[in-house]
């Protein structure tokens, strides 16, 4: 009797299991079945926020359901970042994550509430970002050289806007300061469109901000774009030197994006995201509007996305180091 008791209870667990099993696979295989929260840990009209809202409606085309756009702006993004890395791994709250999030602020903050590689799983890259080199137009140079010579000129007079602390616009300014050899103010601002405004009105003088922010007002006259911050001329604004060509050699400094999910998502949930944004990334549409913007497609796998990561933050770290950058 007990035999048969024994029998009858490992009989009815494994029933339980397989019933739960299938649950799974079946939520998996059904997802999306309801709307996705994206967070974008910067604020609204940034160039963050501006590709996100690009790209993503078209990636919730695919997937058959909305995804609603959250934006959790601080600390450089790592206050959105921190929301997803404790959310529910269901992947109904994905990150919109940046060279920041991802390779920077893990050796620019003494203090982070999450880690960006053991709390995430990377879903799939989306874009490069070219950044440039901006000032208002009442500055007196045109030209890389001239601002480097106009600065060591007028030591402690010029500042430099930022999307806040940490960001790769406040990086990239840290590293134009020290590979200059000038003395320039930084001053920080709650996001990238905050300080571009001032930009324009004059209340500070420079910015080295990713393109879709700097290329638009740059063209029309409201800005003086100088130079292009990456190794070789963008494609999308061939005319623009760059800032290694143009009067400091070997300074390089550009953005990247992509998209994250919580630890533990189901790798099924991970590869049908990532089909769908590497299917929108093809798209001539998108392709074309980001090129526009400064942004060049660079869809792959979340395993190739994942050496990325590994590959930038090491090259991050070297430059907040040479920096001296340093946020509590």
């Amino acid at each position: 009797m007990a035999a048969m008791t024994s029998i009858l209870v490992r009989a009815l667990a494994a029933l339980f299991a397989a019933g739960i099993a299938g649950t799974a696979v079946a939520s998996e295989s059904a997802y999306p079945s309801k709307p996705v929260r994206l967070v974008v840990p910067f604020p609204p009209g940034g160039g963050a926020d501006n590709l996100a809202r690009l790209v993503m409606p078209r990636v919730a085309q695919l997937l058959g359901q909305p995804i609603v756009i959250d934006n959790k702006p601080g600390a450089g993004g790592n206050v959105g970042a921190e929301v997803v890395a404790r959310a529910a791994p269901d992947g109904y709250t994905l990150l919109y994550g940046t060279n920041g999030t991802h390779a920077i602020n893990a050796s620019l903050y003494r203090t982070m509430r999450f880690d960006p590689v053991k709390d995430f799983v990377p879903v799939s890259r989306m874009t490069e970002i070219a950044a440039m080199l901006i000032v208002n137009p009442q500055l007196p140079v045109k030209s890389t050289a001239e601002l480097i010579e106009y600065a060591k000129a007028n030591p402690g007079k010029l500042n430099f806007a930022s999307a806040g602390n940490g960001t790769t616009s406040h990086l990239a300014g840290e590293l134009f300061k020290t590979q200059a050899g000038i003395d320039i103010v930084h001053v920080p601002y709650r996001g990238g469109a905050l300080a571009l405004t001032d930009l324009i009105i004059g209340h500070v003088h420079m910015m080295i901000d990713v393109m879709p922010n700097a290329y638009p007002p740059s063209r029309d006259g409201r800005v003086r774009g100088l130079a292009v911050a990456t190794a070789g001329r963008f494609p999308g604004a061939p005319e623009v030197p760059t800032i290694s060509e143009s009067g400091l050699a070997g300074f390089e400094a550009s953005a990247w994006d992509g998209i994250f999910a919580p630890a533990g998502t189901p790798a099924p949930i991970v590869e049908r995201l990532n089909a769908a944004i590497r299917e929108a990334l093809d798209d001539p549409e998108i392709v074309a509007a980001l090129r526009a913007r400064g942004a060049k497609p660079v869809p792959g796998t979340s395993e190739s996305f994942a050496r990325f990561i590994n590959a930038s933050a090491e090259r991050w770290s070297v430059a907040v180091r040479a920096s001296g950058a340093k946020i509590d």
